[in-house]
């Protein structure tokens, strides 16, 4: 029978949002919020209001009508980095009552195992936006800084997959082998 602490709960649930907000402002800013097709719109309806821009300067202000929102997406990586410190914190300190790993059958110890490559995953992209958001700070390369922020967007691609294939594990799970699993994470215990 498995247990879940508050602390665990409410780190579980607070990453929840906390990814989900990370994967919105990313979906924001490859669609709606796009400066490359932003830019052409504004371009083509102040042309048609009789105000002529250059592309540079339309990137500037596609830009700027997105970055309140890219503000958020830093805002939610600090919390991100202090979720995943917590999580480091609650491995060896939380008294959620777990089954133990080689007890566990050889799904049960994938599934685990997938949870620990997802922590490393979230610890990656925590340090590794620190290391974009701060690379002058850190006397790195822009180049470098660069060559960072293409892992870090093509890692956040797994984050991406991980999410749905988390929800409907859970959903599946709680309606055959391991019923009440969600009630679990909700209010503690079976």
């Amino acid at each position: 029978m498995m247990k879940y602490t508050l602390k665990f709960r409410l780190w579980h649930w607070l990453n929840a949002l906390v990814v989900l907000g990370l994967l919105s402002t990313v979906f924001l800013r490859k669609t709606f919020l796009s400066w490359r097709e932003n830019s052409e719109i504004l371009m083509a309806q102040l042309g048609k209001m009789g105000i002529e821009i250059t592309k540079d300067q339309g990137t500037i202000l596609a830009k700027a009508l997105r970055a309140g929102m890219w503000e958020w997406h830093i805002i939610l990586g600090y919390a991100l980095a202090a979720l995943v410190l917590f999580r480091v914190y609650l491995y060896f300190k939380d008294e959620s009552v777990k089954e133990k790993f080689a007890s566990l059958t050889l799904h049960k110890k994938g599934v685990k195992s997938l949870y620990y490559l997802l922590y490393a995953t979230l610890f990656f992209m925590s340090v590794s936006g620190f290391v974009i958001h701060f690379y002058e700070e850190m006397s790195l390369t822009k180049e470098f800084a660069h060559d960072i922020k293409e892992l870090h967007e093509l890692i956040f691609y797994a984050v991406m997959y991980f999410v749905p294939l988390h929800i409907a594990g859970v959903i599946i799970a709680d309606n055959t082998q391991e019923k009440g699993l969600i009630s679990t994470m909700v209010n503690g215990k079976e």
